[in-house]
């Protein structure tokens, strides 16, 4: 069976990475970082078929080791410090792990094994202060935050290991994919999150930023399993995914709250706490690539999406598993 190395296994598109790899017939090895406080509740339904290894993408040495010891044909790194919010408060420790970490990565594919298949998981938010409508692969880059910078340099080391030594490396520039899985602290699992809890009587009020920001929406289950069809394809390439929809964060409180019969103009107010220093106004992408070179398309909708995420919250709350209130970031 191939074997496949996830970084950042444990989060969101990890562990429905590694979810999907099984189901293909690979043995998954899953990079973690050796903290007290290991969280596997995203995988702890198939953690016992997925090998845990600690590593670090601060520590050069100890990925060369685990490529070493392992011998993947294929590397997946979706570690980073991925909270746009706190890539302001924290920029240097952004910059370590979500760009000069993927430099590591390469390096130690480069030294290990330059056949290894690589795959890095850039994102929309290096589009930033977008320089057209939609967002292709060959639309320049404009950053607005330092975990997009720390993206873009992700970006471009890749195609530069890819140019420079022949490296099967790719690029999947991912549009917002979410998920019941997606963090508190971030704005979509904040809105359900919260919205559930309002309709049960656990809250009375959400607080949120720029309700007027809009962004492409898609189900990380889907986004998945184009990381997977770029690694299948005869040459490395770089492709953005998305839906080719873009709807406002007001649309998915609107969205959210009506599935719960709620009025949102009750219950939402807005806090410049939660404005960004520089914001970026509108993503959408042009997934049309993706489509003619990997046969990828989104399955679910915007508003299926939504209704995943309201219907899993209300399932955690009824069950008793009271998750404290959100994080005020």
């Amino acid at each position: 069976m191939p074997t496949a190395l996830i970084t950042g296994v444990t989060g969101q598109d990890g562990s429905y990475l590694a979810e999907f790899l099984l189901e293909q017939g690979y043995t998954v090895v899953g990079m973690v970082r050796r903290t007290s406080t290991i969280n596997f509740d995203r995988i702890r339904h198939i953690q016992d078929r997925i090998e845990i290894v600690q590593g670090d993408l601060l520590d050069q040495m100890s990925v060369i080791g685990l490529l070493q010891e392992y011998r993947p044909q294929e590397v997946y790194n979706l570690a980073a410090q991925s909270f746009v919010p706190t890539s302001f408060t924290q920029p240097v420790l952004t910059g370590e792990f979500t760009a000069l970490g993927v430099t590591r990565m390469l390096e130690a594919v480069r030294i290990v094994d330059p056949k290894i298949r690589f795959y890095q998981a850039s994102s929309s938010e290096m589009f930033g202060k977008v320089m057209e409508v939609p967002q292709r692969e060959s639309t320049p880059f404009y950053p607005r935050s330092p975990y997009g910078v720390a993206k873009v340099y992700g970006h471009w080391i890749t195609v530069n290991y890819r140019e420079s030594y022949n490296i099967y490396g790719c690029s999947g520039i991912l549009f917002n994919h979410e998920s019941p899985r997606r963090g508190l602290e971030f704005v979509t699992h904040k809105i359900t999150h919260s919205a559930a809890r309002i309709k049960l009587g656990l809250a009375d009020e959400l607080r949120l930023g720029n309700l007027e920001a809009r962004r492409d929406w898609g189900y990380a289950g889907d986004y998945v399993r184009a990381m997977w069809l770029m690694l299948q394809q005869d040459a490395p390439d770089d492709y953005v995914v998305a839906t080719g929809e873009t709807h406002s964060v007001q649309e998915f409180v609107e969205e959210a709250f009506a599935y719960l019969d709620l009025d949102w103009r009750a219950h939402v107010t807005q806090d410049q706490k939660f404005y960004r220093p520089a914001e970026v106004d509108l993503l959408v992408g042009d997934p049309s690539k993706a489509g003619r070179a990997l046969g990828w398309e989104p399955s679910v909708t915007f508003r299926e999406l939504v209704r995943l995420m309201v219907d899993a919250d209300m399932a955690q709350l009824q069950g008793g598993q009271h998750t404290p209130n959100i994080p005020q970031f």
